[in-house]
């Protein structure tokens, strides 16, 4: 086998949004990094919806920002449509997305690729790892070329094995018209990881012209707009809008009278499907009682004609495909540009892997993305940087880079991989984070940047702004609650005016701030902070000051649940520990815990059939184990 003379320290297969992120973070690191993708036409490709964000999957994003990452810088570029979610709830679930001009986006993020020192971008197919005593220490590609290094990431998406189904016709693909990836799976049998098969999907997409949105209502970019990334300015492409439509009763009975037709429902689709993103036949026949489905037509970019369909995903012949489109009211005329379909392709369980992202089986081989289960652009993206910071980590030879539940949607989302697994593919929800008040979109700097900065990834200059704003939010918390207002008439007015109970003695201002319908405006309308000439407070510091006044009552309460969990967290199990012997624990406990191998009690606890009795037998053999030692 021919060895490219060039030594790298990690590569990267795949340049998914998950092979991005890593390979940039390895880069920036100081690493020698090497990229391998099948079409570098397709780099940081959206296969599937052209958006960003959404629920948890928006603060993803802000914390792959906060720490150095690229995706949010290119969703600012790229973004032709922005809403924030969730604005009449809690700030825990307030949540930004974007639509975004998606070949813009790869061209943006290919850029930035070719632009990194340390970063080479190659196309080529890897068919297998080179692995030597149980470590990596390269890849094969499909001619037989070989590259060398010490670390490589796997972010191969839906590439391994991956079969494309269209009703009866079925073909191998990565995605619609490009090839899969089945050697490598193959080495990955013969290596000995254990596959497992998952199902996805997208809808078609439908040409502009065809289109009556007259029929449909006008959605329209929320006009408080603000940039993704902490780092951006504003958006830097004109807003285009959506429209929202209904599949109604005669939709659902063409899809019903053919259902036998469809790739999912015939037997012919064997992988798992998404439960929380379900194909229109899901829909249809898992939801019988429901006679009408959104519709959300989103466009693909600025000089397209092409319409994403979101809602009309299927597996079904192209000619009942379009039976279907044009039973919608609006698309009675649609044609189709390209149909829906179906793919299936391989993962392997992530309760192999180390909460690094490290498999178990050969050290110094990382995996990311749709690889470790899990669905979405962001998700994928941030594991990419979680494997590719690690993966640098190992190279270097420092310590790993870890977040825990309390500190990060990433630290959920790992820990949920590498502590549970799973049987399906895997998307990040704000109900999954135990913290999530603590972890919210707008303080992800506040929570990370200094973590970037360690690592190498954020500039000495963010660090010293995200350091300045804590001590702006600090001083002026302080001072709001030193402020009394006293039943003045100019007061009751304001609090008359905004439908807000009078007062007849002095209040503490941070307890009128308290109150639902009153924000930070009552502090600068009655006690404005007194600045240095010219100059206001920051609109993220005054953010950050109404939640912490607002809810100081729930921060307070989450802040105790953080020390008890961190408590269990730092009681660490070692790695010659051995579950089987300990009696007190059911055998299908010690088989999970010694797949697992939790890194503490923590960890430990959030295995699926714990007990607080098993966790005891744990805790109690450990404490024995550190006496043993301490006496020897």
């Amino acid at each position: 086998m021919m060895v490219y003379p060039k030594k790298y320290d990690v590569i990267v297969v795949g340049a998914g949004h998950a092979g991005c992120e890593a390979a940039l973070a390895a880069a920036r690191m100081g690493c020698r990094v090497l990229v391998l993708a099948i079409d570098l036409d397709k780099i940081a490709a959206m296969p599937c919806s052209p958006s960003i964000g959404g629920m948890a999957k928006g603060q993803l994003v802000k914390e792959i920002d906060a720490l150095g990452g690229e995706m949010a810088k290119i969703t600012d570029k790229t973004a032709i449509h922005f809403r924030k979610l969730n604005t009449k709830k809690g700030p825990a679930v307030h949540a930004s997305r974007t639509q975004n001009d998606k070949n813009r986006y790869h061209r943006a993020m290919k850029a930035v690729l070719e632009k990194t020192p340390n970063l080479d971008v190659k196309q080529a197919r890897v068919d297998a790892l080179a692995v030597e005593d149980s470590r990596v220490v390269g890849v094969c590609d499909h001619t037989g070329y070989g590259f060398e290094a010490p670390a490589v990431v796997l972010a191969t998406g839906t590439f391994l094995s991956g079969r494309v189904h269209i009703g009866e016709k079925s073909f191998k693909a990565g995605r619609a018209g490009e090839f899969a990836a089945y050697a490598l799976a193959d080495n990955l049998k013969n290596l000995g990881f254990s596959l497992g098969r998952l199902k996805t999907g997208t809808p078609p997409r439908l040409h502009r012209d065809s289109i009556d949105f007259s029929k449909m209502t006008r959605q329209e970019s929320d006009l408080s707009a603000e940039p993704f990334s902490f780092f951006s300015k504003g958006f830097e492409l004109g807003h285009l809008p959506s429209h929202i439509g209904r599949i109604e009763k005669k939709t659902i009975s063409i899809v019903q009278k053919n259902i036998h037709l469809s790739a999912l429902y015939s037997g012919r689709i064997t992988g798992t499907a998404a439960r929380y993103c379900p194909s229109f036949e899901d829909k249809v026949m898992k939801f019988p009682h429901r006679d009408s489905h959104q519709l959300i037509l989103e466009p693909e970019g600025i000089d397209t004609q092409e319409i994403y369909a979101s809602g009309l995903g299927n597996s079904l012949p192209l000619e009942i495909q379009l039976e279907v489109v044009r039973s919608v009211e609006g698309l009675e005329c649609a044609e189709i540009m390209r149909p829906a379909y179906a793919i299936e392709y391989d993962y392997v369980n992530p309760v192999h892997l180390t909460p690094r992202l490290e498999t178990k089986k050969i050290s110094g081989l990382f995996m990311a993305g749709q690889i470790n289960g899990t669905s979405g652009y962001e998700e994928a993206a941030a594991q990419g940087m979680w494997a590719g910071i690690n993966a640098a980590c190992r190279v270097q030879q420092r310590p790993p880079f870890l977040l825990d539940r309390s500190q990060a949607y990433m630290g959920v989302m790992v820990d949920d991989l590498v502590t549970r697994g799973t049987r399906e593919p895997y998307r990040m929800f704000t109900s999954r984070a135990e913290y999530r008040l603590m972890m919210r979109e707008d303080n992800a700097d506040l929570r990370l940047a200094a973590i970037g900065h360690e690592l190498g990834l954020v500039g000495a200059d963010t660090v010293k702004d995200v350091k300045e704003r804590q001590k702006q939010i600090q001083d002026e918390i302080g001072r709001v609650r030193k402020v009394v207002v006293k039943p003045v008439p100019m007061v009751n007015q304001y609090l008359s005016d905004h439908g807000s109970p009078l007062i007849d003695n002095g209040v503490h201002m941070d307890q009128l701030l308290k109150r639902s319908e009153l924000d930070y405006g009552i502090v600068e309308t009655l006690a404005p902070a007194t600045c240095s000439p010219g100059t206001v407070l920051d609109r993220r510091v005054i953010r950050q000051v109404e939640i912490e006044i607002k809810y100081e009552g729930y921060i307070q309460k989450q802040l105790k649940e953080i020390e008890k969990f961190s408590d269990l967290e730092l009681q660490k199990i070692p790695e010659d520990f051995d579950f089987t012997v300990l009696h007190g624990l059911s055998n299908e406990l010690k088989e999970k815990l010694s797949a697992v191998h939790p890194l503490s009690l923590g960890q430990a606890s959030r295995i699926d059939g714990m007990t607080p009795v098993a966790l005891s037998v744990i805790m109690i053999a450990l404490k024995s184990r550190r006496g043993t030692k301490s006496e020897l």
